[in-house]
């Protein structure tokens, strides 16, 4: 009798859950099938097309780059340590998930526009960040750390800090702790941030289009070429984009460690 209640309880959350799966699964499956190969064959052979992929594809690679790199040392401090101000600090890091991202490019140009003092300090220093490469990785980064910091900080917060005082009673550093000790057993969630936030990176267009309309990223060229020419000439790139997410978020999984079994 309990075994058919269970049953029944399941198969009521599938159904319940299924209009969402067909959400999901319909669209996509109608954009994925609509172009034909002829159509996808000659979309990668145009020069536009190649330099708007590879341009989505280096500065979501690079945005991810420098999430890691200087995201991994806050997700670690917010993970370990209590200090005034830090639920502050996590709305702060919030902020992007929530603020529409056409104002972000705004806020960003805003920041570094003539009038400012950053931004003749960057021009002096020969930086522009409307219509370049740096704009649109610093859109990139901006939107896509928050991803990489909450879900690294998750997997800081399951290592036990017991491990790090055993390893520091043994004489090593907090330094050698980090690495050998909490870096290696978090790596997975580091895996995980890192591909959210170039997931959220390759995605993003209503900043960039702020920013850095010219280069164009992928995003960006699909909506011209919709606006312009309609579903015929924007669905193929649209195609070859999901393509080449799916292949380097698959190829970032499986660079991430297997968990080991117990």
């Amino acid at each position: 009798m309990n075994q058919y209640k269970n049953k029944f309880f399941y198969n009521f959350l599938f159904l319940l859950s299924f209009p969402l799966i067909l959400l999901i699964v319909l669209p996509l499956g109608k954009m994925l099938t609509g172009p034909g190969l002829k159509d996808l064959a000659l979309t990668i052979q145009d020069k536009e097309v190649l330099n708007a992929l590879l341009r989505s594809i280096l500065t979501s690679l690079s945005a991810t780059l420098i999430a890691f790199v200087l995201g991994t040392p806050l997700a670690y401090l917010l993970a370990r340590k209590e200090f005034k101000g830090k639920k502050i600090v996590q709305g702060i890091i919030d902020l992007p998930i929530m603020i529409p991202h056409p104002v972000i490019g705004i806020a960003i140009l805003g920041l570094a526009s003539r009038n400012t003092v950053l931004g003749q300090i960057f021009q002096s220093l020969g930086i522009q960040i409307m219509g370049t490469y740096t704009g649109i990785i610093t859109v990139l980064t901006f939107v896509g750390l928050p991803f990489y910091i909450n879900t690294a900080r998750d997997g800081f917060e399951s290592v036990s800090p017991r491990l790090e005082y055993v390893a520091r009673s043994l004489g090593a550093g907090p330094w050698s702790a980090f690495f050998r000790i909490t870096f290696p057993l978090a790596w997975r969630n580091i895996i995980s941030g890192m591909i959210m936030c170039l997931a959220r990176a390759i995605s993003e267009f209503g900043a960039v289009i702020i920013v850095a309309y010219h280069p164009m990223t992928a995003p960006v060229l699909i909506y011209e070429r919709f606006t312009a020419y309609g579903l015929k000439y924007s669905q193929p790139v649209a195609v070859w984009l999901i393509f080449i997410s799916l292949v380097l978020f698959v190829s970032m999984r499986f660079l991430s460690p297997k968990t080991r079994e117990s």
